[in-house]
């Protein structure tokens, strides 16, 4: 747990969904949000469950430390290839584990995400938005994309029809100048590309405020683009992160509260 923040109503950028009520986000990975990639879990309060669709298909990371805790905790593991294991987390999430020893760098290797068109994805990820192509592949239609060698990458990958984001909610933020921040947004302008928050600052409680633009590429996937400067600041690891996010979980009594009114946490 790198940090956790507790938040009272919606996020002005749908950083928690289409929700307005009391939310929470934790920040969890392997190292500083500076240099690996991170996972955003975002809790709402009262939402039981989310129906799922076909836009995100997994996480890939390289760690035999992950399959043997799978083993011990007795995990559902299923071998897809030689050597690299598919499980599931809590809610339904797909992860590929590949049973090597860590690597020193950051362990995740890529993000997986469905698209309809994969020229058309591929296209605008790499000449709109200045991604590297590191592997396409016509037959199994799928391609491999990065910002830059040694960081995690974005396989994009065609899912036979249209992208179904159900009732969940994610994007794939990164950060950049906050000079970069104007060009990126007079760029998708001139193309005619969906912005879906023009740039805007969002604010932390007691932390740095941000600057942020966020995009929709063809398929609806939502991008971030945030000011390096302050997200520096504002993503400093948090060494309280762990006992906060253990305050809190304490302090939700939902699942007590529903079951004594005999009632369901709602699905969105």
């Amino acid at each position: 747990v790198l940090r956790h923040e507790e938040f009272e109503e919606g996020c002005k950028a749908s950083c928690n969904g289409p929700y307005d009520g009391k939310w929470s986000k934790t920040m969890v990975g392997y190292g500083p949000e500076d240099n690996h990639f991170v996972a955003e879990l975002t809790y709402n309060y009262g939402i039981g469950e989310y129906r799922l669709g076909n836009d995100f298909l997994g996480i890939t990371l390289v760690s035999s430390q992950a399959v043997s805790n799978a083993r011990k905790m007795e995990w559902p593991l299923k071998e897809v290839t030689a050597g690299v294991f598919e499980t599931e987390a809590p809610g339904g999430y797909k992860f590929y584990l590949e049973d090597k020893e860590q690597l020193k760098q950051d362990p995740v290797l890529k993000v997986t995400l469905g698209v309809s068109d994969l020229r058309k994805s591929v296209n605008y990820w790499s000449d709109l938005l200045g991604m590297k192509v590191y592997e396409k592949d016509e037959d199994k239609q799928r391609a491999l994309l990065g910002y830059a060698d040694n960081q995690c990458k974005l396989e994009l990958k065609a899912v036979g029809g249209a992208v179904d984001h159900g009732t969940a909610f994610g994007r794939i933020a990164f950060s950049c100048t906050k000079e970069e921040l104007p060009n990126i947004e007079a760029l998708m302008k001139k193309e005619n590309q969906k912005i879906l928050t023009p740039l805007v600052s969002l604010d932390t409680p007691g932390k740095a405020t941000v600057q942020v633009i966020i995009l929709a590429d063809p398929d609806g996937h939502e991008i971030c683009f945030v000011g390096d400067e302050a997200f520096r600041d504002l993503s400093k690891v948090d060494p309280n992160g762990d006992k906060l996010l253990d305050d809190a979980m304490a302090a939700d009594k939902s699942d007590t509260w529903f079951a004594a009114q005999q009632r369901k946490k709602a699905c969105a």
